[in-house]
């Protein structure tokens, strides 16, 4: 049973964890390798509980014991007590690796440990650690609290008992999970990007506008949002990241990224975060 949930990393995606999982009465343990990096964290999930309780989806006293269920700390040693410690560093294989072989020593033997990498090998990851069978993929999407899906991702070593315990963890946080192959993308990112980069090909051959293409897939695909706005929102140089990923490891060509994909990261143009994007973000 998964009562204390370790969490490494308080930035978006770390502390949307530590929020959904306080918020379903675990315990919550977040680290940070700052104070500063922890109090942001904090700060964050402290205005979205805000934003509940002024849309009146929760009470005052139960965003109190939410936070108060969630100890953030730079002490690693406080892991100690968790049940299951789910990494959320930055999508850095070398750093991930690090934190993983640093992380067993200060977990009791029967701990799980998870990752929440979207792109890298679970396998590869896992046999980092010293529980490579209690070890797997959760790949939460962002805005964490908002969405829905939680990806489970088996690895090699994985065990049945790992993969049934992180099922129930999902249902428990408010999740309801799909469970797919350790494969480059795993499921969802999968079949989003090579969707997204294709979107880019047809923008490149003048097909038609990025205003047109994003209100085909709106409009005639039921899509909430076209694909080159939602490239613009993930980031167009993590879009290239993962499509060269695919690109090498299935070795197959139709995996290979749009040259105007290329062309913008060159640029600078990345989407949302630098203003620029297949749209302007500029402020007025």
């Amino acid at each position: 049973m998964i009562e204390t949930v370790g969490i490494i990393g308080a930035g978006t995606m770390g502390n949307g964890i530590a929020q959904i999982s306080a918020a379903a009465g675990l315990q919550v343990v977040m680290v940070d390798i700052s104070d500063a990096a922890v109090s942001r964290g904090v700060a964050t999930i402290s205005g979205s509980l805000d934003r509940l309780v002024k849309k009146e989806k929760m009470t005052a006293a139960d965003r109190d014991a939410v936070l108060g269920r969630i100890n953030a700390t730079t002490d690693k040693s406080k892991l100690s007590s968790c049940d299951l410690v789910i990494e959320a560093a930055t999508e850095n294989e070398e750093l991930k690796i690090k934190i993983l072989k640093d992380l067993c020593a200060n977990l009791q033997p029967r701990a799980l440990v998870a990752t929440n990498t979207s792109s890298i090998s679970v396998t590869r990851l896992a046999a980092a650690t010293d529980r490579p069978d209690r070890f797997i993929g959760m790949h939460f999407f962002n805005p964490v609290p908002v969405m829905q899906l939680l990806e489970l991702i088996r690895g090699l070593q994985t065990s049945d008992d790992t993969h049934a315990k992180a099922l129930a963890f999902a249902q428990r946080i408010g999740k309801v999970a799909v469970t797919a192959k350790n494969s480059p993308g795993f499921a969802v990112n999968r079949i989003l990007c090579p969707m997204i980069n294709e979107a880019v090909f047809a923008l490149q051959e003048g097909i038609a506008s990025a205003e047109e293409i994003d209100a085909g897939m709106k409009l005639g695909c039921n899509h909430p949002i076209g694909p080159l706005a939602l490239a613009d929102m993930i980031g167009l140089d993590t879009m290239l990241s993962v499509m060269e990923v695919f690109y090498t490891g299935f070795n197959d060509p139709k995996y290979r990224p749009a040259p105007l994909l290329k062309e913008m990261v060159d640029a600078g143009h990345l989407g949302r975060k630098t203003g620029q994007g297949f749209y302007s973000y500029a402020k007025a």
